[in-house]
């Protein structure tokens, strides 16, 4: 999360900067004890998700955002990203969530690939609240009724997972 990309900046706040201005509110699940991204937060604006058990598997943080978002007034969805996708285009962010207010999950869709953030409407939300360990979305809910949004972002398919993958965004 604090490795630098080409671009200096390091890559869980070029992850979140497509999000910033285009979705509130907005939140980020961290660790209880995570002082670098609860440093972030204050920095940037975002609204910190102290998520206990958030190293144990994404289900984890997954559950902690969804009965953060059940709790907003009016809540039509939860946007997901992902903290390893640098290279997201912000008018990503922008069309995924206004495809929510069709009510379907979204998927948006590079070149016919699936990728992310995945819109998910307030309706599949309770679904997540029991997820633990590395469970994820894609693993409970039926993405084959989802509304594929097909951009020209290339970053909905591009995460960071390994030093080497770094390079790609040379």
């Amino acid at each position: 999360r604090q490795a630098r990309l080409p671009d200096g900046r390091p890559l869980l706040e070029a992850s979140v900067a497509a999000y910033i201005g285009r979705l509130e509110p907005l939140a980020l699940v961290l660790p209880a004890d995570d002082a670098y991204g609860l440093a972030l937060c204050r920095r940037l604006g975002l609204h910190p998700l102290a998520c206990e058990l958030s190293r144990a598997g994404i289900g984890h943080s997954l559950a902690c955002a969804a009965a953060w978002a059940l709790g907003l007034p009016d809540c039509q969805g939860l946007v997901l990203g992902l903290a390893d996708m640098p290279a997201l285009l912000p008018h990503t962010v922008s069309q995924v969530a206004a495809a929510l207010a069709h009510g379907r999950l979204v998927l948006p869709c590079y070149q016919g690939q699936g990728g992310h953030p995945r819109g998910l409407p307030a309706s599949s939300l309770p679904a997540l609240l029991d997820l633990g360990g590395d469970a994820g979305a894609r693993d409970i809910l039926d993405w084959s009724g989802a509304l594929r949004l097909e951009l020209d972002d290339p970053g909905v398919l591009l995460d960071i997972d390994i030093p080497e993958d770094l390079k790609r965004l040379a």
